[in-house]
């Protein structure tokens, strides 16, 4: 566990770690020691097609999880993890729709989270018609390995802010090589009991977390002005649906400032760069 710059305890989490189970490198029992050294507080195991229980290995917290990669009309792809279910989803194949996994995730009481939406093509029209995804990807690792280019959704993430649809935004692994380029590169740092999968969960729908490849970072609200505070960094970004206005800060060492949207403006978003080039994301705001 590490205490924040508020005092406040937070868990290290990977969510999104793949095993020879399925297609990982690395069996679950390597995988969880090789994230406890690093000094993680839990991982979900979410290998394709295998749901992984609750359990500890190596002295990691593991969270039950596993990932469903389907093909919708005209090739297109979804990949939706789930997190913290109660027990295994059933009666889902490849061919299921986007929907059918999202409720049946539900109905075993876990959180649909649809991973990496721009590796995967997700347009917005895509992921508006699927109703109930708890959470999204903003940053997978992965996806900025070998010829895998597209890690990074925020593009996707403001464009579905602009229709009013607003995600918790992790970061993952989603970890498959254990080669330093998609292992302890991304994660989340929440306020919950990283041995207890209903108090991720909660963390998550509350969004008592920020995700990360290092710095820390909280986003807050003052009436009309919006704070970031921040580990120090070199770049603090308050994103929205607009596309300009002055809402970049950069400097040497930086800790905190402040913006004052536009009347256009319709929710805010922050993220920080570090000077080792490492990101931290917050959560969305709406402006009511």
């Amino acid at each position: 566990m590490y205490t924040d710059m508020f005092g406040k305890s937070r868990a290290k989490i990977g969510l999104h770690i793949h095993t020879t189970v399925s297609d990982g490198r690395k069996s679950p029992e390597e995988a969880a020691k090789m994230y406890k050294e690093a000094g993680f507080d839990a991982i979900a195991i979410t290998d394709h097609w295998n749901f992984g229980k609750q359990t500890v290995l190596s002295g990691l917290n593991i969270l039950p999880g596993v990932e469903f990669d389907i093909i919708q009309p005209e090739f297109k792809v979804f990949h939706i993890v789930c997190l913290c279910a109660d027990k295994e989803p059933t009666g889902l194949t490849k061919m299921s729709s986007a929907q059918q996994v999202v409720d049946e995730i539900h109905a075993c009481g876990g959180l649909a989270v649809l991973a990496h939406p721009a590796w995967s093509l997700n347009t917005p029209d895509d992921i508006l018609a699927v109703n109930g995804f708890d959470a999204t990807e903003i940053y997978n690792s992965v996806s900025n390995v070998g010829m895998s280019f597209r890690p990074d959704s925020s593009l996707i993430v403001d464009m579905l802010g602009y229709e009013g649809r607003y995600y918790p935004l992790l970061a993952t692994d989603d970890t498959h090589y254990y080669d330093g380029c998609d292992n302890f590169v991304s994660f989340i740092m929440a306020e919950c009991d990283p041995s207890d999968p209903e108090s991720v969960k909660k963390a998550i729908k509350e969004q008592r977390f920020y995700a990360s490849q290092g710095p820390e970072i909280h986003l807050s609200r003052d009436g009309n002005t919006f704070r970031v505070d921040c580990a120090p960094v070199e770049k603090i970004v308050f994103a929205s649906n607009q596309p300009w206005c002055r809402r970049v800060f950069d400097g040497n060492g930086i800790t905190s400032a402040e913006y004052t949207p536009l009347e256009t403006e319709r929710f805010i978003r922050a993220f920080v760069v570090d000077k080792d080039g490492k990101y931290a994301w917050s959560n969305i705001i709406p402006i009511k």
